[in-house]
């Protein structure tokens, strides 16, 4: 079945009809984005927006924390909401609601079918995921509210933050009880989890380490490396001239809804692609099924090669 959201999709470009017919003769893909904190899911934006509007994929979204630790940088969304919300405690109460409706906002732009808040405390920044499994976060509610999620909805594909080593231990700790979750399901309902990190074409200047393979101390987090990555391409055209893409047309409308969050701008449109590494705790036939979902992406909707 064609989601409707194809239908906007046609209206605000054209051509899109012959597309969405096509992906309705396939397996429409069901996935699952856990994050850590509210706007995370611009990470994977313009891939999630092709799932559900040209595959006619559903795509639902799992959030860990409540976002009140996200005032440093809303300084030009006080006059937006009458807060000064750079204020701790004025953000402490009034952030986590906020935050959930700026998500929602978003979710409706890139097509989210629904959205899981599991609401454990956004305490501060640090890259010691040691102390937010260990001090912060109910590990065990947070497994098993993933786990029942997934076993729910029997996802295709999970897609998580690359828990990388400099990195904010939220998206790390969140990536990690993803996959710990998806591991104790059985075998039938068990769903490909895929690490995801924006980058640039020449990948020796990504922020992502030369030769990763996991992040260390947490054997659960290995990724292959003898596959080469899945990659989506946000500079794929979105209108006939080609100066239309994923960047803009989907990815800066997104990042707009999160008017509290001012610095989002500095990692999360910076990119022309998304990368996908496959963990190794993934069933390695699994493989096939990922290769064929990111071929099928890969297809251009409008027609031409990807490039801006």
């Amino acid at each position: 079945m064609v989601r409707k959201a194809c239908v906007g999709l046609i209206v605000l470009i054209g051509a899109f009809g012959t597309a969405c017919e096509v992906a309705a003769q396939d397996k429409a893909p069901t996935v699952l984005l856990v994050v850590a904190h509210p706007d995370d899911e611009a990470m994977f934006a313009a891939s999630v927006y092709k799932i559900t509007h040209t595959l006619g994929g559903d795509v639902d979204l799992a959030l860990i924390t409540d976002g009140s630790g996200g005032f440093r940088y809303a300084q030009l969304a006080e006059p937006i909401y009458g807060l000064n919300l750079t204020d701790e405690a004025v953000a402490r109460e009034h952030l986590p609601a906020i935050r959930r409706k700026e998500l929602e906002a978003g979710g409706e732009i890139i097509g989210i079918r629904n959205h899981f808040y599991l609401d454990q405390f956004d305490n501060a920044y640090t890259e010691n995921v040691d102390t937010i499994l260990s001090h912060v976060w109910n590990v065990d509610e947070v497994r098993a509210g993933l786990r029942q999620i997934m076993a729910r909805s029997e996802y295709d594909f999970v897609f998580v933050h690359l828990p990388i080593p400099s990195f904010h231990a939220h998206h790390k700790a969140a990536s990690i009880l993803a996959l710990e979750a998806a591991r104790q399901l059985p075998d039938s309902l068990r769903p490909v989890v895929l690490g995801c990190f924006v980058g640039t074409r020449d990948a020796s200047q990504d922020i992502v380490p030369n030769g990763y393979t996991g992040l260390p101390g947490y054997p659960i987090t290995r990724v292959r490396t003898d596959i080469v990555l899945f990659i989506f391409d946000r500079t794929e055209p979105l209108d006939p001239s080609g100066r239309l893409d994923y960047r803009i047309v989907v990815v800066n409308w997104l990042i707009a809804e999160h008017r509290t969050q001012g610095a989002m701008q500095l990692l999360m449109n910076t990119g022309d692609i998304e990368r996908f590494w496959f963990f190794e705790a993934n069933d390695p036939a699994q493989l096939e099924g990922t290769a064929e979902l990111f071929e099928r992406l890969a297809v251009p909707v409008f027609g031409g090669e990807g490039g801006s």
